[in-house]
């Protein structure tokens, strides 16, 4: 199987696993107090998802790429992205406060959250190792 065809084929998983995150992510925030998971639960895991999301989306983007490198920058990134909300702007504040901004940007800051993302990187980088494995033959 030549490069670009493995590159391929990598990228089509992983493609695969971002949305099956976003879809997890969506319906345990939907979903996840009707289900009787407490808030914990709810929140901390929509936070470990989105950590597992930014994983799969740089992955897909940068195939190529290591797979630690990969995860170092996802966790750089969802660092950032917590850090950024110490920054306020009117504007900006008035996207948080959207469905679309809460679940991309969320509203406060919070430690716990950056636990969280590096809990949801660290699965997504064994499980993305472990798929991409050669099969034998």
């Amino acid at each position: 199987m030549g490069i670009s065809t493995r590159y391929r084929n990598r990228r089509g998983l992983l493609v695969l696993a971002f949305a099956l995150t976003i879809v997890c992510g969506l319906g345990l925030r939907r979903f996840g107090y009707a289900a009787g998971f407490s808030f914990a639960v709810v929140k901390y895991g929509g936070s470990i998802l989105w950590g597992a999301m930014v994983y799969w989306l740089l992955a897909t983007i940068f195939v190529s790429s290591g797979r630690f490198r990969i995860a170092v920058a996802a966790l750089f990134v969802s660092v950032a992205v917590e850090l950024f909300r110490f920054w306020h702007t009117p504007d900006l504040d008035a996207f948080r406060l959207t469905a679309a901004g809460a679940l991309l940007l969320g509203r406060v800051f919070s430690l716990w959250n950056i636990v969280a993302y590096a809990a949801g990187i660290a699965p997504a980088l064994a499980l993305d190792c472990a798929l991409s494995k050669p099969k034998p033959l």
